[in-house]
């Protein structure tokens, strides 16, 4: 059902466990400062927001993202020439590999993680190029509280090496793992705005449970992404020409479908700093 809050936004949640439409507002235009902390609010209340039938550019999106933080630059990947803050997703016929493939949560390799992404597509397949997101707050509800128990003061290496290495080679000749963010973060992290707990792993950029033996890190690790990727946790986007998704890195991972070869896809992506996790 949907409904209108006091800045005017009209919101329809989109299931039980995460996600949102927003509907009664033009990106494009200077955000109000009631409007701005509307969506904040609801980014915190749905994890993930979306937005369709807007004309952005890559200016105009980085004004919108910035009303929620200083933007971030990436660490892994050449940025739009001219402007280190956006990032262009983009795949057609000659595309080998496309951006997002796997269960991540942006950069979670940074000492500080982005808090939250902001992509804006103004071509999508006619079929097919959905983008999944996973509610990490409901799966930690959803643990038993003995595994809660297990796991609750763990940590566990995030590694750009291994996140970035395979994939951008040709985009960043010479790098190495050694050039790449690698930092320790929670294996349960705690909201900073609404104090919240949250599964903080995840297959794209988690490496090992530090301080574990390895089969023990492994076991728990494979038991986490698989409960983490649950349907029950899930929404599914289905794209639109001009449509913009906002999702808090703090508390989700997604998964971009790579399965509309050789159509294209297209559009902007930029970042929000974030702050580190505890």
């Amino acid at each position: 059902m949907r409904f209108i809050n006091e800045s005017g936004l009209e919101i329809l949640p989109v299931t039980p466990a995460i996600g949102a439409e927003i509907f009664n507002i033009d990106l494009g235009q200077q955000l109000s400062s009631g409007q701005t902390l509307a969506i904040r609010q609801a980014l915190i209340d749905y994890q993930v927001l979306f937005f369709r039938d807007q004309q952005l550019d890559p200016s105009s999106l980085k004004a919108f993202a910035s009303h929620f933080g200083t933007l971030h630059v990436h660490p892994g990947v050449r940025a739009l020439e001219g402007d280190r803050e956006v990032l262009r997703i983009h795949a057609d016929a000659n595309s080998h590999w496309v951006s997002g493939e796997h269960w991540h949560s942006d950069v979670s390799c940074d000492a500080e993680p982005p808090m939250g992404t902001v992509l804006y597509m103004h071509t999508v397949p006619a079929t097919g190029g959905d983008t999944l997101f996973s509610s990490m707050y409901a799966a930690y509800r959803a643990l038993s509280p003995q595994f809660k128990v297990l796991i609750e003061g763990l940590t566990a290496t995030h590694d750009g090496g291994f996140g970035f290495n395979t994939r951008f080679t040709e985009q960043t000749p010479g790098k190495t793992d050694q050039l790449y963010p690698r930092h320790s973060h929670p294996v349960v992290r705690t909201h900073p705005e609404c104090g919240e707990k949250a599964i903080f792993v995840n297959p794209g950029f988690t490496t090992r449970i530090d301080g574990l033996p390895a089969d023990e890190s492994e076991a728990i690790l494979a038991f986490l992404y698989a409960h983490t990727q649950k349907p029950e946790f899930q929404v599914r986007f289905r794209w639109q020409p001009n449509s913009l998704a906002f999702w808090d890195n703090r508390c989700t991972l997604h998964r971009a479908i790579w399965d509309y070869f050789p159509q294209v896809r297209s559009g902007y992506r930029v970042t929000i700093q974030g702050d580190r996790p505890f």
